[in-house]
């Protein structure tokens, strides 16, 4: 729904622009407009990402952006892990190769570490891999603030040869189970059904609209209070 014909408004705390588009395709048809945190914020507050999981990292995020904008917030933490390698890239997936890594910077990286395992790296168990996902929803005027969770995750395995043109981050060399196509060559239909972030959604949908009919509960309230006066 369009900025201007939405009630409700949710910032969601990421930059990435890949991201941002899948969460509008994802929650079309609900009463909200979904914002970038640039769009809503001039300077938005630095978050450094050092928790130990993605749901720490997710709740960092969505209540600093909720505190700063005092608006319904939501923040994403996801990445690959790889069971090869101990879960790596995991919580690193966007900064694997360093901390300003590219795409094909952190690409390159993964096929470096799984070639490095030698004559492993050819076993097809080392390809085992999976996207995981955890959402943060924190809205300042009810439950006192405290962030609500949701989690998604998408099995597959690496491919020694990128392919795809769509998508971003890791989706070139991710094979989804069940598929010969990786997620880069999956349409945006078609990814968004399958996706780790699309099956954190589908959880966090439900919790969303609560927290909708809530706040539309108070907005209620206190008209109907004022009509009294």
């Amino acid at each position: 729904m369009g900025i201007r014909g939405a009630t409700n408004h949710l910032v969601v705390a990421t930059t990435n622009r890949g991201k941002l588009d899948e969460l509008r395709a994802l929650l079309a048809g609900l009463d909200v407009a979904v914002l970038s945190v640039g769009e809503v914020l001039r300077e938005p507050p630095v978050v450094v990402e050092d928790g130990a999981t993605f749901a720490d990292n997710a709740i960092k995020k969505a209540v600093a952006i909720a505190k700063a904008t005092m608006m319904l917030s939501l923040a994403d933490d996801s990445g690959l892990e790889v069971d090869a390698l101990d879960g790596r890239p995991g919580v690193h997936s966007a900064r694997f190769a360093h901390e300003r890594a590219t795409d094909a910077e952190n690409n390159a990286a993964l096929l470096a570490a799984l070639e490095a395992l030698g004559d492993r790296a050819h076993d097809p168990a080392v390809s085992r891999a999976r996207f995981r996902c955890v959402l943060a929803l924190v809205d300042p005027f009810t439950d006192d603030g405290a962030p609500i969770l949701t989690e998604g995750a998408c099995e597959g395995t690496i491919t020694r040869t990128p392919r795809g043109a769509g998508g971003f981050g890791y989706d070139p060399l991710f094979v989804v189970e069940g598929d010969t196509r990786t997620l880069a060559e999956l349409t945006e239909g078609e990814k968004n059904a399958v996706s780790h972030r699309a099956r954190a959604f589908a959880a966090m949908k439900p919790e969303l609209e609560r927290v909708l009919a809530r706040r539309a509960q108070v907005v209620a309230n206190v008209v109907r209070d004022a009509s009294r006066k």
